[in-house]
């Protein structure tokens, strides 16, 4: 992962992280809930709203940079529900193909699990994945992620269901009990 910066995108971000999750919602869109067609309408307002730059914002993004291009991302979603606030979702991991295959992805998971220590009451990173990708789930072991169940037809693509895996890392030390 040499030369790569990983750092949390800024409004000024927006640009080229949209352009970066269109390209993956539209080649790989069994990977995302979300659609190209969906997301490309937004405008760019609203991809600059989720860089919300307070200090404890409802969701972090995080990218890694080669020189000053944008080659992955992903984001932490903060469950705001009092009852569930010790949780996090992680959301939109990606990596360019171009960049793939050099520790970019594991660089930025653990990234965004030292991102979620961070922040007061949550013990927890949940997250999906295909359960036919078994590249991205190993990479998610690695970190720490282990499967608590399968989703069967959680999304639809091109008219055929894909299942989703549910993955969990707890963030506490180990052996801890209780919040």
């Amino acid at each position: 992962m040499q030369d790569v910066t990983i750092r949390r995108l800024v409004a000024a971000d927006a640009a080229p992280y949209r352009a970066l999750m269109l390209d993956a919602y539209a080649n790989h869109p069994e990977a995302f809930t979300s659609s190209a067609a969906e997301r490309s309408t937004l405008p760019l307002a609203w991809w600059e709203a989720r860089l919300d730059p307070a200090p404890d914002p409802p969701m972090v993004v995080l990218g890694a940079f080669e020189q000053d291009l944008l080659v992955g991302t992903v984001g932490l979603d903060f469950e705001s529900r009092i009852k569930a606030r010790h949780k996090a979702l992680l959301i939109g991991m990606m990596v360019a193909p171009a960049s793939r295959g050099r520790g970019i992805g594991h660089g930025l998971v653990l990234a965004a699990l030292a991102q979620a220590r961070l922040r007061p009451g949550v013990v927890l990173v949940q997250l999906t994945v295909t359960e036919t990708n078994r590249q991205a789930r190993t990479l998610y072991e690695r970190c720490g992620f282990v499967e608590f169940g399968v989703e069967p037809k959680a999304i639809v693509v091109d008219s055929v269901f894909v299942a989703k895996s549910h993955m969990w890392c707890d963030l506490r030390p180990p052996g801890a009990v209780g919040p």
